[in-house]
């Protein structure tokens, strides 16, 4: 009876067969991990979010890479999170302490070479570094815009990474993916809508007059003041790749420059730049644009020439509005140094800057 009674016991209870695997540990939201970018290489990152990606209807985290620009957030696969490491200590003091140890000469050549490397690398500034008041802003406008939602559009036939994100409407601002119309602008979530969409619009190039051809290259003069929707949808668009761009909807103050590749098929938007109708500060340019698959082309080079042509039109003295973005600043001194290089290049003899303010 015994023997019965003690099989019986065993029975109720088996031993869990080995070869069952307990479920992997989930990413904590506002935890540090190593996570794996596109490139294959691992660095520290900031875990804010999770979805249930629309389309492939699994589980996604969105990461921010610490000590990288926000522009390289991405929503990733818990596969590409190394959580069996488990959390990483955010130390954001790390370089500080070490610059504690220096002193004199060699603290501020180190200074000097971190800031080089952080524009070259567009490292975000810590809020630390900036004044408050700009800190203050800076922490208001990255909880308004933290989360990226549409990863990619689909514009003619280029499909382009998001690098921010950009107040579309509820209803499309958290698909992954939009199809954007490269002449009329108009976004659809679904590629069926846009084939269609494609087959009906009427646009082959932006509205407005166009002011410029040579070649290729067109400009179109865009009044945000008559053509509202069409300015406000390039808006929109363009913030998908500015981080600072605050505007979307009051557009009739602006004028708008669209820059376009011209081919049998109609006029492709390349990229544009905005600027005031009437600005206090004489300021040419309000937001300037390539998108990705024209930059390092020429065309920023080009964009911004454009903004002096027609100061110079105008008789007045014009510069961008200010803070620029850290792409921004690249664009305006390369620029700047091209066109110092180039009178350099031509110049007779020796060359001062007296000489140089008269040149412009």
């Amino acid at each position: 009876m015994s023997v019965t009674e003690g099989a019986v016991s065993s029975a109720s209870s088996p031993s869990p067969p080995s070869s069952v695997k307990s479920p992997a540990p989930e990413p904590i939201l506002g935890v540090f991990y190593h996570v794996q970018r596109t490139d294959k290489t691992w660095h520290v990152a900031e875990v804010i979010q999770k979805r249930e990606n629309p389309e492939s209807k699994k589980l996604e985290y969105y990461v921010h890479y610490k000590e990288f620009n926000r522009r390289m957030d991405e929503w990733v696969y818990p596969s590409r999170i190394n959580v069996k490491q488990g959390p990483v200590e955010d130390n954001p003091k790390e370089l500080e302490s070490i610059l504690e140890t220096l002193d004199g000469r060699e603290r501020k050549v180190t200074r000097n070479l971190k800031r080089k490397h952080d524009e070259i690398n567009h490292v975000q500034k810590s809020y630390a570094e900036m004044d408050p008041t700009t800190a203050a802003l800076e922490k208001e406008h990255e909880a308004l815009t933290k989360i990226k939602y549409i990863d990619k559009i689909q514009i003619g036939k280029f499909e382009i990474n998001t690098w921010y994100f950009s107040p579309y409407p509820e209803e499309y601002g958290k698909q992954p993916k939009l199809w954007v119309c490269e002449y009329c602008l108009k976004y659809m979530k679904f590629e069926k809508t846009y084939q269609k969409h494609l087959n009906e619009c009427l646009w082959k190039q932006p509205p407005g007059n166009e002011i410029y051809r040579k070649g290729l290259c067109s400009v179109f003069e865009v009044n945000g003041g008559d053509h509202k929707l069409y300015c406000q949808n390039l808006c929109l668009l363009a913030k998908l790749f500015l981080d600072h761009k605050t505007l979307y909807f009051d557009v009739e103050p602006f004028l708008f420059y669209v820059l376009t590749e011209v081919d049998r098929h109609g006029a492709h938007i390349v990229g544009y730049f905005s600027k005031e109708k009437e600005s206090p500060e004489n300021n040419n340019v309000a937001c300037i644009l390539t998108l990705p698959p024209f930059q390092r082309k020429g065309y920023g080079k080009f964009l911004i020439a454009f903004s002096y042509e027609l100061s110079k039109l105008e008789q007045c003295v014009g510069s961008p509005e200010k803070p620029l973005s850290d792409l921004g600043k690249l664009s305006y001194r390369s620029y700047w140094s091209w066109v110092l290089l180039d009178i350099l290049k031509n110049a007779e003899g020796t060359v001062t800057i007296k000489d140089l303010r008269f040149v412009f």
